[in-house]
């Protein structure tokens, strides 16, 4: 909506003058003062997020801090009915980008604004600013020659000569600039550490500086391509070409701009000063600003010039050779590798149970989903933006074909499958949901969505009433309508042993083709798969339906889901492949236990490497069973701590797990997959024989915690799928199995309170797991508390009540908590981070020591990094013209 016209305060716009990301700029009247002002105002979606205005509000006190002839001016903030505005110096005047257009500009003139530029930048640079964005939009020239710099309301400062600088402080994107084929200027301007996702300095703005001093000189980009991709891809590996300077450009210039576009940072120029200073330097050169020819070339000879003439023809057919090979041959597109690294607003939600990014078809813009809603980034700009308007806690961000549109599942009460513009606002309802398992947006306008207990379902993206695909499994997920339209790709079942199957839409004829899951149909005639966290591919006829090649391991590093077979990637129809990185799935699985105390301070056991999972300290501190897999059994181990011996408990060819102490210490209770699958139970001290607690058919069965007085045990029941419910088992008589939460939604990792009036539990309830507490043994009878504050798992009562941990945003949280009366809570407080291991399902990954005091932990063996140790990512993966790659290595007949 125009502003011409309307008054902001004592402001009264006149005209538009330009607009961008970070907001419309207008030519405004300041009535107080009599003067003309230029405003910049933030826009509409933007004005919704409180951090965006916050860091908006900072940014511009910055800018008020730089006081220099060649920078424009900023004479205030201001807000006006909820409109955030900057107040500007007006300048007069074209911007540089108007004057390259009509071609390059004389050398003697391109240096002499080159050297006010330089200045302009030394001066912020010396306050600590750099203005990350720099080119020749963002640079205007007065009438009378004078440079004035502007937007450097998107700067941050830094600290020292290394800073890093938060990436969540980067320029941003209009929504009009997103559209397919148009060429941003920004990418252009990007420093290859920029282009990388990787922490910048002043010398970003060095790299910048040398870009627009070549378009400059040469009226041309130094780096460019046919979209976005191709021009950041031109900006890490290429160079620009250096034939189009000036002739005979003196040799100090040319110095200066290959010192200022060094790939790498560190070979570049240290400071702007240096460059201005060779700029002077050249022109106070008294030969002048070009250089002198050693000597000049005598005429050719008749001879030379027959010689030259018959050459011609030559010449002519080897350049129409050329042509005709080229229009055979099209032109490789280099891949390129970029991260995104993950701010501390933007982590992706833990729980990681469903897929949390989606690229666009046109592979421009990425999102991925937050437990404060949606994100979004323009692949050629480095912020990711807040989507205001997008629910908390959304599930499976997916696109619409033209990238204007993303649809996704509100969970929590609403369970609504939703659509919102990208550019923000009232998201639409579609329909209800039970608990989805992935979804796509096909080019009719229809969107295709898994469910659990209901199977592949497909509405109008417009809404309406959902219809069932499949009769097949109710855990089929990851679904994709074929190009064709008549036939249907999907993973089932998403758990267990998946398949990727097709499935015709008339004939509902079903086919399995092979073992893997998140199947993608790609334009190039390939389907992209995972099996663990590697990802395949294979050529594949979508019109027969049939497997045409052998699969190729492409990537060994994708991160899969903990308790789905549904990974976290997404790839574009125009080549653009995003990924969350995790382990691949050879990793060393090794770990190793260490006691952790409360402020984080770490003290290593000396267990040797091994494959544990489930510690459990003994109710005297001085053991710890713990499961591990070793020669291919999973058997149940005791580590002692004090002799520091570890000796086998049982022995049996099946596999045995989730080990727990009873009460006492004398015996440990744990699951079998013997003949008869189950919980049983043996003499902790390695007597006696092995002997079933309690079994059911069709449920696998783990023990999870005890009453106080030892007479009830809580159970977690897995019934296939993510059909986690909870149970007890009443130990006084006969074992009696009491069902206690068995809703449609996972419910998980029971903890009865030690003075067993309270249950405490994680549940997927709202669509993300969460701790919650209730009264026990009647769970209906006094309420619920949602105790995590985000996404938590692994609830763990301290020893004595007063406190309830949770693992939560990979750091250990702790809740402070009163069970005397009625359940009162605190808010909860991280305790420490690091790289240790997470788990789920039938994992819990840590233990407290009975003191108090200590949490036991696992640390992945040789694993440093909190990146790749802990269960969360911290980054997204970027590959542009990743079909390059693709093609080469599957080829398809």
């Amino acid at each position: 909506m125009s502003m011409i016209g309307k008054s902001l305060i004592h402001y009264e716009i006149s005209a538009e003058i330009g607009r961008g990301g970070m907001g419309e700029v207008y030519q405004a009247k300041d009535t107080k003062l009599g003067r003309d002002v230029a405003i910049k105002v933030l826009p509409e979606e933007f004005a919704l997020d409180k951090d965006r205005v916050a860091r908006f509000q900072r940014e511009a006190k910055l800018l008020a801090s730089l006081n220099h002839p060649n920078i424009a001016a900023i004479h205030g903030l201001e807000e006006s009915e909820g409109t955030h505005f900057l107040v500007m110096e007006l300048i007069e005047g074209d911007t540089l980008r108007d004057r390259i257009k009509t071609g390059p500009i004389p050398v003697e003139e391109a240096l002499k604004l080159a050297l006010q530029m330089a200045e302009a930048l030394e001066a912020a640079h010396e306050n600590g600013v750099i203005h990350r964005d720099l080119k020749p939009a963002n640079i205007k020239v007065t009438p009378d020659g004078k440079v004035k710099i502007l937007d450097f309301g998107l700067a941050k400062a830094y600290e020292g000569d290394q800073g890093n600088i938060s990436l969540a402080d980067s320029p941003t994107i209009s929504a009009a600039a997103t559209q397919q084929g148009v060429i941003l200027g920004t990418a252009a301007y990007m420093s290859p550490e920029q282009a990388r996702g990787k922490p910048v300095d002043k010398r970003a703005d060095i790299w910048a500086f040398g870009v627009v001093l070549y378009e400059m000189l040469t009226g041309k980009s130094a780096f460019s391509g046919t979209d976005v991709t191709d021009t950041l891809a031109a900006v890490i590996r290429s160079e620009p070409e250096w034939k189009s300077l000036p002739a005979n450009l003196h040799w100090r210039l040319r110095e200066v701009l290959e010192r200022s576009l060094e790939k790498e940072a560190k070979d570049r120029y240290g400071s702007i000063s240096d460059a201005r200073v060779d700029i002077q330097k050249a022109l106070a050169d008294p030969s002048g600003i070009f250089a002198q020819q050693a000597s000049t070339l005598e005429s050719k000879g008749k001879w030379e010039q027959i010689l030259l003439w018959a050459s011609i023809p030559v010449i002519l057919l080897i350049i129409l050779g050329v042509v005709v090979w080229n229009l055979k041959t099209p032109e490789s597109r280099q891949v390129v590798r970029l991260d995104h690294y993950l701010t501390e607003d933007q982590q992706v939600i833990t729980s990681l149970i469903l897929p949390v990014l989606d690229v666009s078809s046109d592979g421009t813009l990425l999102v991925f989903s937050t437990p404060k809603g949606i994100y979004l980034r323009s692949i050629d700009q480095l912020e990711a933006r807040f989507i205001a308007g997008t629910d908390e806690d959304p599930i499976t961000p997916f696109f619409s074909p033209d990238g204007q549109w993303i649809g996704y599942f509100a969970m929590g009460n609403q369970r609504k499958l939703k659509k919102i513009s990208v550019n923000g606002g009232v998201p639409t309802t579609l329909c209800s949901v039970g608990t989805p398992l992935g979804a796509s947006w096909g080019t009719d306008d229809t969107i295709v969505y898994g469910e659990v207990d209901s199977g592949i379902m497909r509405i109008s993206a417009n809404g309406g009433t959902p219809e069932v695909l499949t009769g097949q499994s109710a855990l089929s997920g990851s679904p994709q309508i074929l190009p064709n339209g008549k036939s249907l790709l999907f993973t089932t079942p998403v758990v267990g042993v998946s398949k990727v199957a097709v499935q015709s839409l008339d004939s509902k004829e079903y086919k399995e083709l092979f073992d893997g899951s998140s199947a993608r149909y790609l334009p190039t005639g390939h389907l992209l798969y995972t099996v663990g966290n590697s990802l395949y591919a294979v050529s594949f006829d979508p019109d027969k339906l049939e497997v045409t090649g052998g699969a190729v391991s492409m990537i060994e590093t994708v991160f899969k889901s903990p308790s789905t077979n549904l990974s976290h990637y997404a790839i574009s129809n125009s080549g653009t492949l995003i990924y969350l990185p995790g382990q691949s799935s050879g990793s060393n699985n090794e770990r190793t236990f260490m006691w952790v105390d409360r402020d984080g301070k770490e003290e290593l056991l000396n267990t040797p490497p091994n494959t544990y999972r489930v510690p459990k300290v003994s109710p005297d501190g001085r053991e710890v069973a713990t499961a591990a897999l070793i020669n291919d059994n999973t058997d149940i181990y005791i580590w002692n701590i004090v002799d520091e011996t570890l000796r086998r408990l049982t022995f049996d060819e099946a596999d045995d797990s989730a080990p727990i102490w009873t009460p006492d210490g004398e015996r440990i209770i744990f699951w079998s997959g013997r003949d008869e699958p189950g919980i049983y139970w043996k003499n902790a001290d390695g007597t006696g024989e092995v002997n079933l607690l309690f079994a059911l058919p069709d449920l696998t069965l783990f023990p999870w915690s005890w009453s106080g007085d030892g007479n009830t045990l809580a159970i977690l029941e897995y019934g296939g799928g993510l059909r986690y419910d909870i149970s007890t088992i009443s130990m006084e008589d006969d074992p009696e199995r009491i069902p206690l939460f068995h809703e449609e939604y996972a419910e998980a990792h029971p903890r009865i309170s030690p003075d067993g009036r309270y249950i405490a539990y994680m549940s997927l309830e709202s669509g993300e797991m969460k701790i919650y507490v209730r009264p026990f043994p009647d769970v209906e009878s006094g309420g619920q508390w949602l105790v995590s504050t985000g996404a938590g798992e692994s609830p763990l009562w301290s020893p004595d009540g007063s406190e309830l941990f949770y693992i939560g945003d990979d750091a250990i949280m702790g809740v402070p908590v009163d069970t005397k009366s009625t359940f009162r809570y605190g808010k909860p407080k991280m305790l420490f981070r690091g790289n240790f291991v997470v788990g789920y399902g039938d994992s819990p990954p840590y233990d407290i020591h009975p003191d108090g005091k200590r949490f036991l932990m696992m640390k992945r063996a040789g694993v440093e990094s909190d990146e790749s140790a802990t269960g969360t990512p911290r980054k997204i993966n970027i590959v542009l013209n990743w079909f390059e790659e693709l093609k080469q290595r599957v080829p398809v007949d």
